[in-house]
């Protein structure tokens, strides 16, 4: 049977939906908790995927004795964008595919914490988007972001970081926005990332996110799922 692994970098920043719909997929999930030492593959089976999730921590920390596992996902991640091999990252996942394909990861303006609508290109054209809206409201957390890698297709952007979601040759995929998360997971980040939201969108922020995750989750999360859908059937039968 195909196997989705998952690198995960923190306890509260799991696949979420992604892991379900690649379950719906007929894949089954192979979580490695880098952080508390699981291994990090040097390479794919023929029979898997990878899905690299997000983390606080940033490419800049490669080389940090406290993140051994980023150089080795940096090492795996070139290796699979060489091979052309399914790979969909998310947040940190999409800025360490970025930088594996040579692009450079950088602080952005400000943070982007919270709702904000992402627009998307190509809708008309690109398997990745089929179904989508020109543009969609998601949710955002993170304080870095990337240039476009050369030769990636631009998928999406929002007015604070221009680049949010790219393919790389036909099956690697970026995601700077969350569309995995479900409304429980963002009440925990909520509660447990209080001074990084504090920082970014001042006081009341917390509650902001709170009552438009209520109001903007039901539509988000059938964008969401559409697109998830559409990049795990992109990445085809197992070689």
């Amino acid at each position: 049977m195909r196997s989705a692994i998952v690198l995960q970098h923190t306890p509260t920043e799991g696949p979420d939906r992604a892991g379900e719909l690649a379950i719906e997929q007929g894949l089954t999930l192979d979580v490695r908790h880098v952080y508390r030492g699981d291994p990090v593959p040097a390479d794919l089976a023929g029979d898997e995927i990878l899905i690299v999730m997000g983390g606080p921590m940033g490419v800049s920390d490669a080389g940090d004795p406290r993140f051994p596992y980023l150089a080795a996902e940096l090492a795996l991640l070139e290796r699979l964008i060489a091979h052309d091999r399914p790979v969909l990252g998310i947040c940190l996942g999409s800025q360490l595919l970025a930088r594996a394909a040579g692009a450079r990861v950088y602080p952005a303006a400000r943070r982007e914490v919270g709702w904000a609508p992402v627009r998307f290109f190509g809708i008309e054209r690109e398997p990745s988007l089929r179904g989508l809206r020109a543009e969609e409201m998601l949710l955002h957390w993170h304080g870095d972001t990337f240039d476009l890698p050369a030769g990636a297709v631009h998928l999406a952007a929002t007015p604070i970081c221009p680049n949010q979601a790219f393919q790389i040759r036909n099956r690697a995929f970026g995601l700077q926005f969350h569309c995995e998360l479900r409304a429980d997971t963002v009440a925990a980040w909520v509660r447990d990332d209080a001074d990084y939201v504090l920082g970014a969108n001042g006081p009341g922020g917390g509650e902001r996110i709170l009552a438009d995750t209520q109001r903007f989750m039901p539509d988000a999360a059938q964008a969401g799922d559409r697109l998830l859908r559409n990049i795990f059937a992109t990445f085809g039968p197992a070689d």
